[in-house]
C-alpha cells in the first residue's frame, strides 16, 4: 500500500512537531519552510529571548549583589558577544532540527507555499516554482506582530520583538506598547543593561487576562527594579523625528493628555494570523475572530484534508501549545482518533522572578459563578527563596469550594516555569488540594510552598499562621 502523503506548510513548534509525528506513524511527509526550521520560536522568539534574559539577569544580579568588594563599576557586559552567543544556541537548536527531520526521512523544502487546489501546492524557492501533490495538508504559517495604523514597523525605529532580540547597540531608552509577556520580558532585558525603558499598557493592569493578585505583585516587583509602567494609556498618534520617537495620546485614569519619548519603541501589542495568499479561494477557508482560522476538535478545516494548527488557529499564541495542535493533526491524517483538549494550558512570564500560570484565576471562575476558596502562600515563610535572596512572590491555588478541585494556579516565584507542570496536571485530571499535599516535595525547594498553598486553602498551613 503507497503511503499517505502529508505536506506541511509552516516549520515553527506546531509544523516540524507534526512533520516527526507524522513520520513516525508512516506517513510520507515533505514540510514546506520560508525561512528555517523552528520558526519564530527558535529563530526570534522563545530561545533568543530566554538566552538575552539570562545573561542580562546575570549581569542584574552581579551589579546588585551587596556582599561582593571591588569596582563594580566597571564591569560592563559585552553586547556583541551576547548577541554572538544567542545565535550560536539559535543555529545549535536548528541544526539539531535538521538533523532529526532528516533521520526521520521528512523531506524539507525551503519555499513559500500555497494550495493551488485540492491536493495541489505550488512552492516558490530560490531557484523557481515548483508543484506538489498531497493526500493531505497542514498548515502551521503561524502569525506575526501587529502593529497601528499611526504607527507602523520600520525595522530601526519602530521595531517588532524580531528586531528587538538582534539591536547592535542596547538603545539609550526604549518605549514598550504593551505589557503582556513579550513588552514585560524584553523590557526587563533591556531595563537591566541601562536602558531606560517605560512600558504603556491600555488594560487597567499588566499581563490582561491573568490572576489579578499575581500580576498586580509583578507590577510592584517590576517598578521596584527600575522599569517605568503607565497602565490604562491609550496611544493616539505617533511621531518618528531623527533622534526621538514620540507618542502621545490620552491617560484614560484621569483624561489627560501624555507625551513620552525615545529612542526606539517596541511594539508589543498582540500578534496576527499569516492567513494571507494560504489557499485558491480564500473564501473556502473559515475564520472566526481576528482572522484566526476555525478548526474543530481533530484540528480540520473547513476544506476536506485540509487541517490548521498552532497560532494561525488562535486561541493561546504559545509553542507548547503549538506543539500540542501538531500531535493532534499529524495523528488524525494518520488515521487515529486525536482530539484537542485545552483544559489545562500552562503559560509563563520569563520575568525576575517568573510569573507561571495555569487554569482559571480567581476572576474567571467566579465569572463562572463557581464558588471558590483560595490558597495562598508567601515566599517570604519559604527557604529556598530566602537563600536565593528572591521571596518577594507567592503561589496561589484556586479549588472548587464544593469537590475541592484544583481549578487553577498562580505562581510568582523563582523559576515558576519549572513548578508550574504539578499544578498543570492538578487542572488536567483534576486532583484535589488534599493531592497537591499528599506528594514529598524536595527540601529545600521553592516548590514546597505549593503544598502549603493547598493546605492554607483550609486554613491548615503549617509554615504560615491561618488567620
Amino acid at each position: 500500500m503507497e503511503q499517505t502523503k502529508l505536506v506541511i506548510i509552516g516549520g515553527g513548534p506546531g509544523g516540524y512537531l507534526a512533520a516527526l509525528r507524522a513520520a513516525q506513524l508512516g506517513l510520507r511527509v515533505t514540510l514546506v519552510e520560508e525561512d528555517r526550521v523552528g520558526g519564530i520560536c527558535i529563530n526570534v522568539g522563545c530561545i533568543p529571548t530566554k538566552y538575552l534574559t539570562h545573561q542580562s539577569g546575570v549581569y542584574h544580579q552581579l551589579k546588585n549583589n551587596k556582599n561582593l568588594e571591588g569596582p563594580l563599576s566597571e564591569v560592563r557586559i559585552n553586547w556583541s558577544r551576547v548577541q554572538q552567543g544567542r545565535q550560536a544556541v539559535v543555529d545549535r537548536l536548528v541544526k539539531g532540527l535538521e538533523f532529526l527531520l532528516s533521520r526521520n526521512k521528512v523531506q524539507v523544502i525551503k519555499g513559500r507555499a500555497r494550495l493551488t487546489g485540492p491536493g495541489r501546492i505550488s512552492v516558490k524557492t530560490e531557484t523557481g516554482e515548483m508543484s506538489l501533490e498531497a493526500d493531505q495538508v497542514i498548515l502551521a504559517a503561524g502569525s506575526r506582530p501587529a502593529d497601528f495604523p499611526f504607527l507602523r514597523f520600520d525595522g530601526k525605529r519602530i521595531i517588532s520583538s524580531t528586531e528587538a532580540l538582534s539591536l547592535p547597540e542596547p538603545p539609550k531608552s526604549l518605549l514598550v506598547v504593551g505589557a503582556g509577556a513579550i513588552g514585560l520580558e524584553l523590557g526587563s532585558v533591556y531595563q537591566r543593561i541601562g536602558t531606560e525603558v517605560t512600558v504603556l499598557e491600555i488594560m487597567p493592569a499588566i499581563l490582561p487576562g491573568t490572576d489579578l493578585t499575581t500580576a498586580q505583585r509583578l507590577e510592584r516587583i517590576l517598578k521596584k527594579q527600575g522599569l517605568k509602567i503607565h497602565t490604562q494609556m491609550k496611544i493616539e498618534s505617533a511621531e518618528v523625528g531623527d533622534g526621538l520617537v514620540k507618542l502621545r495620546g490620552q491617560s484614560l485614569v484621569d483624561n489627560k493628555p501624555f507625551e513620552f519619548s525615545a529612542e526606539k519603541v517596541l511594539i508589543a501589542a498582540g500578534r496576527r494570523p499569516n492567513v494571507e495568499d494560504l489557499i485558491w479561494d480564500n473564501s473556502l477557508l473559515r475564520l472566526g475572530k481576528g482572522n484566526f482560522v476555525e478548526v474543530d476538535s481533530r484540528c480540520r478545516t473547513s476544506i476536506p484534508g485540509v487541517y490548521a494548527i498552532g497560532d494561525l488557529i488562535g486561541g493561546k499564541l504559545l509553542a507548547h501549545k503549538a506543539y500540542h495542535d501538531g500531535m493532534v493533526a499529524a495523528e488524525n491524517a494518520a488515521g487515529h482518533e486525536s482530539h484537542l483538549n485545552y483544559n489545562a494550558v500552562p503559560a509563563a512570564i520569563f520575568t525576575e522572578p517568573e510569573l507561571a500560570t495555569v487554569g482559571l484565576s480567581q476572576e474567571e471562575a467566579q465569572a463562572r459563578g463557581l464558588e471558590t476558596k483560595v490558597g495562598e502562600f508567601p515566599l517570604q515563610a519559604n527557604g529556598r527563596a530566602l537563600t536565593l535572596d528572591n521571596y518577594d512572590g507567592l503561589v496561589r491555588v484556586i479549588a472548587d469550594k464544593k469537590t475541592d478541585e484544583v481549578l487553577g494556579a498562580h505562581l510568582l516565584a523563582p523559576h515558576a516555569s519549572e513548578m508550574i507542570p504539578v499544578l498543570t496536571m492538578a487542572v488536567a485530571r483534576p486532583m484535589k488540594l488534599k493531592d497537591l499535599d499528599s506528594i514529598i516535595y524536595i527540601h529545600p525547594t521553592v516548590s514546597e510552598a505549593i503544598p502549603e498553598a493547598a493546605l492554607k486553602a483550609d486554613g491548615l498551613a503549617l509554615h504560615i499562621l491561618n488567620q
